[in-house]
């Protein structure tokens, strides 16, 4: 057995990170700074579903705990990053979950890898265009007893089971639902007919989630892990961004080349 190592599963966070569709810009201003003050103390604006975050219950269901809710083992434990490779506007089902491997477990945490995650970026591709999961999957989720699930995707749902789509707030992007229905012949309506089931259905049952999974994920698909996403101590928070990292015996880890995904990659 080698050394205990530990693999970053987080996108990097910053000027220009890349957002989902209807959030204002993340804003970092200088308090002071070196010339001025002969200290760095800078200010940060920004939302806590930027890029690799924590959804709490309190997200989607009303009278659900939020984050200072949740108890911490809820973010830490043993689990699994299966490989569900999928292609556009695939929706990832029960079939595929229950033929993961490693095989999920009843108490496991969960990282889906679809490989979506290579697209990270400020691009329609990624945010608007990937696959993701639904009812089937969280109501799977649920019966399965698991403790946490974590998507290389831009939510824990199918983007057409968000606002991008017509639900909620949206169409965000009606020329996605266009798109959509005349690449695949099917009428979004009739497949993503629910508003994030997959969101309801795990977070109303106390499992929590993590969006935009990334990072050296490519390191440790397929393994059983130690998995660990802290959120801040937020009172009454409704998600928290995170540092997504896994445990590993360096004997076990994938042998692919280090990538460093900036912003705007495609």
């Amino acid at each position: 057995m080698g050394n205990k190592v530990l693999v970053d599963l987080s996108h990097p966070f910053g000027n220009g990170a890349p957002l989902w569709p209807y959030f204002e810009d993340v804003k970092i201003e200088r308090m002071h700074y070196f010339a001025k003050s002969g200290v760095l103390s800078q200010k940060i604006t920004t939302v806590m579903h930027c890029t690799t975050h924590s959804d709490a219950p309190g997200h989607v269901v009303p009278g659900a705990p939020y984050t200072h809710e949740v108890p911490l083992d809820s973010f830490y434990g043993t689990g699994v990053v299966v490989d569900i490779p999928k292609k556009k506007w695939e929706l990832i089902t029960a079939e595929d979950l229950e033929n993961a491997m490693p095989k999920i477990e009843k108490g496991d945490i969960v990282i889906i890898h679809t490989g979506w995650n290579r697209y990270w970026g400020d691009n329609e591709r990624y945010f608007c265009e990937s696959p993701g999961l639904g009812r089937e999957a969280g109501e799977w989720f649920v019966e399965k007893g698991v403790k946490a699930v974590g998507v290389d995707q831009q939510a824990l749902d199918h983007p057409l089971h968000t606002a991008i789509g017509a639900h909620g707030s949206g169409p965000l992007r009606p020329d996605i639902i266009e798109r959509y229905e005349s690449e695949t012949g099917n009428k979004a309506s009739d497949v993503f007919k629910e508003w994030e089931p997959c969101h309801n259905s795990i977070l109303s049952n106390g499992i929590i989630g993590w969006e935009n999974v990334g990072g050296d994920i490519a390191k440790v698909v397929g393994k059983r892990v130690k998995i660990m996403g802290f959120p801040i101590r937020w009172y009454m928070g409704d998600g928290s961004i995170v540092r997504l990292v896994v445990e590993i015996d360096e004997d076990e880890l994938n042998d692919v080349p280090d990538r460093v995904y900036k912003y705007g990659t495609t």
